[in-house]
């Protein structure tokens, strides 16, 4: 009886290969359980149906002798099939020992390392400080009436004016606090939140996790919280934050941070998040904490806003500030507007419309954000759209946040 193909990884990323000189499929891993990237050549991608748990081998076979012409095509499939499992891009045995061993490794390390360092921003000491003294200067505001910022989670690259107008409005005052961290989970579970003890270790240093308010904060929540959470392995939203309030006052600054997943309860079944109760759970929680410990807290935000686009799932090109992109601003802006004023429920209405079609994938952390802190205001120190290619926009901005009743 003929072999049923292993199925192909649902959650790798599949995108056009960027290299001119080698076309096709790229395939890669964003949870980094594989190293390993894989282009596809064009003339096999239609090949890739068959790893979906059903077909066999000789449908594939069948496939490769239609496309190729050639009746001996046997090489050809057990080629293809074993360069995606020796890549860990099929859910084989060869996947599940890749998921365990990486789990385990993070599970067991001291320190969380630096994903996106050589990528994102430098991975050298002294270029990434030169960079940051450039662009970004010291903590050199007079301003102390602050309880918060949103600065974006894109790359530096694309969101240099944001972050820059988010972190110059930061005092030296603040530098003792404990920065409560909200970034958005891009790979997480819906309706979760992803703590984790370890430091965070990136080129400036090493950044400490308060361990004390972590484990406060798990010992309340229940079933909603992750504790050890492998994406923050991989995720940057919380990694750029990180080291930007390093720069600004020291490489072991205190931070609590939270990864935020989806709140897809709220979104796709209607009400607010807090109606799944172990959403709800943890938001009171989170309030709990900041109202015991406002006087040593800071919250910082890592969150994106709209995604549009042929990357993003749209059926049209998205260039930024024009065409569509003009009514996206508009729309943007009322969800900011909501957030400025500190009504959550106002800016949750806004995000279900058509189910968050404009794709904010920032929204869970803002509304975390506006639920643990509801005395918060906002002022919009800048918004953009950038182009992360051709065809697909992202926008962002930079938000402070004072207390319209505080005391320290």
């Amino acid at each position: 009886m003929p072999q049923v193909l292993a199925a192909l990884r649902r959650n790798l990323d599949f995108m056009p290969s960027p290299l001119e000189d080698r076309p096709g499929l790229l395939l890669r891993d964003p949870y980094h359980y594989s190293d390993a990237t894989l282009i596809v050549p064009p003339v096999l991608v239609e090949c890739l149906q068959h790893f979906d748990g059903e077909s066999t081998e000789l449908d594939l076979r069948e496939t490769l002798t239609r496309i190729t012409g050639e009746l001996e095509v046997g090489d050809v499939a057990r080629h293809l099939t074993e360069t995606l499992s020796r890549a860990g891009f099929l859910e084989d045995e060869v996947y599940q020992e890749m998921f365990r061993a990486r789990r385990r490794e993070f599970a067991e390390a001291s320190h969380r390392e630096p994903a996106h360092a050589g990528s994102a921003y430098p991975a050298e000491t002294e270029p990434l400080r030169a960079l940051l003294r450039d662009r970004v200067g010291d903590a050199a505001a007079e301003r102390d009436g602050l309880i918060g910022i949103a600065a974006p989670h894109v790359s530096p690259d694309g969101g240099w004016g944001s972050y820059v107008a988010a972190y110059r409005a930061l005092s030296p005052v603040y530098r003792d606090r404990t920065f409560i961290v909200l970034g958005t989970s891009h790979y997480g579970e819906p309706d979760r939140f992803g703590l984790t003890r370890k430091s965070f270790r990136t080129p400036l240093g090493d950044a400490r996790t308060d361990t004390a308010l972590v484990d406060w904060l798990a010992a309340r929540s229940g079933p909603a919280v992750e504790m050890e959470d492998y994406c923050h392995a991989t995720e940057h939203s919380i990694e750029f934050q990180v080291v930007f309030l390093q720069h600004l006052f020291g490489p072991d600054v205190r931070v609590l941070p939270i990864l935020c997943g989806a709140y897809a309860h709220g979104l796709f079944n209607g009400g607010l998040p807090e109606e799944q109760e172990n959403v709800g759970r943890f938001l009171d929680a989170l309030a709990e904490l900041a109202a015991k410990e406002r006087g040593r807290l800071f919250w910082v935000l890592g969150v994106d806003m709209a995604h549009m686009g042929r990357r993003y799932g749209d059926p049209f090109e998205a260039r930024a500030g024009r065409g569509v992109m003009q009514e996206v601003e508009e729309r943007d802006r009322r969800r900011i507007g909501r957030i400025c004023e500190g009504d959550a429920a106002g800016f949750w209405e806004l995000v279900r419309e058509n189910r968050d079609d404009l794709k904010w994938c920032g929204s869970s952390p803002i509304y975390t954000f506006l639920r643990a802190a509801p005395e918060a205001r906002a002022s919009l120190l800048a918004y953009e759209q950038w182009n992360i290619d051709e065809q697909s926009v992202v926008s962002f901005s930079a938000l402070t946040f004072e207390a319209t009743s505080y005391s320290a």
